[in-house]
């Protein structure tokens, strides 16, 4: 695999070498040395052309730890601000010898178009594309529930997640329900009709419109963010109704199983859909969803950049 798109791009194989190399790379950043000499010499290039905070951050900090060199480009100040293309920028950076570019777009299918183009030799990474996919978020979503609720290792055969809220307008659900559904996990999705896309119910998942009633079957709640600024219509009647129906509060966390998780991929529109006392809970897993992110992403770089193909096209070490 050259570049990491989509996680229906991703076999089940591919998928737990992932997981299991991000194991071994969380093991080394939990050490007194947290960096590897293995990208020493490569270029990896940031390539936002919409605001981040922790996703830029978690991948500059991954290549870093891995002794790559980081460039850091963002629209806003750059010539892309100034009508240039992704095609133009893209080239420029490969000029420039680029090894690898993170790519987070506005548009959905950005970095497929990148990745088939000739504009850039190097691997491309899906930082988020639209409403499409975020793979890397999804990777680490895995990681946290397989360390939470399997200790680490195996699949999540005979886990149930419930991805709750705004799925209409939201790539990291899309990357989620493929990476989980083919790691084993039940998936429910719990949102207003009004923010489901249309063709949801082909997916592998099964649809609620009662979060309450899907509560104390689930082992992980994964609460969405409510995406204002992608709206351009209202999808429910005000923000208190959408709280009162589909948000997380303490009423509600009194109905999770005693081993349930809180996940949230960030960032959070606390009191809207999760209260700040879910969010600070014991039960949080939202830091550590952040704190896996490097480990992960640590986890992609390696493979493409520094890892071996075998014979069968799969990632190896």
């Amino acid at each position: 695999m050259r570049h990491l798109l989509s996680t229906s791009d991703l076999t089940y194989t591919q998928a737990i070498r992932i997981l299991d190399t991000a194991a071994e790379m969380a093991r080394i950043s939990e050490g007194p040395v947290k960096k590897l000499p293995t990208l020493r010499g490569r270029t990896i290039v940031n390539l936002f052309f919409e605001d981040s905070t922790r996703t830029r951050i978690s991948f500059e900090a991954a290549a870093k730890r891995l002794s790559a060199d980081v460039i850091n480009f963002s629209a806003k100040g750059s010539s892309a601000s100034k009508g240039e293309s992704l095609k133009d920028t893209a080239q420029t950076l490969q000029a420039m010898g680029a090894d690898a570019v993170i790519l987070r777009h506005s548009a959905s299918g950005a970095a497929q178009r990148l990745a088939n183009s000739h504009w850039t030799s190097g691997s491309v990474i899906n930082a988020g594309d639209g409403t499409h996919e975020h793979p890397t978020q999804a990777l680490l979503d895995a990681f946290t529930i397989r360390q939470h609720l399997r200790v680490g290792t195996g699949d999540l055969r005979g886990l149930t997640i419930a991805i709750v809220g705004d799925i209409l307008h939201s790539r990291v659900a899309r990357s989620d329900v493929h990476l989980l559904s083919l790691l084993g996990a039940q998936v429910i999705l719990v949102a207003p009709p009004t923010l489901l896309p249309i063709g949801a119910s082909t997916w592998p998942v099964q649809i609620s419109y009662d979060f309450d009633s899907v509560l104390p079957l689930v082992d992980a709640v994964m609460m969405l963010r409510v995406q204002q600024e992608r709206m351009s219509d209202f999808f429910f009647p005000t923000a208190r109704e959408y709280s009162h129906y589909y948000g997380l509060n303490a009423d509600r966390l009194k109905k999770m199983k005693p081993t349930a998780i809180i996940m949230h991929p960030g960032p959070m529109n606390r009191g809207l859909e999760i209260t700040a006392e879910c969010a600070d809970s014991a039960r949080s897993v939202i830091l550590e969803q952040v704190t896996n992110g490097v480990s992960v992403r640590m986890a992609v770089l390696y493979l493409l950049l520094a890892g071996a193909p075998s014979e069968d096209g799969e990632i190896t070490q």
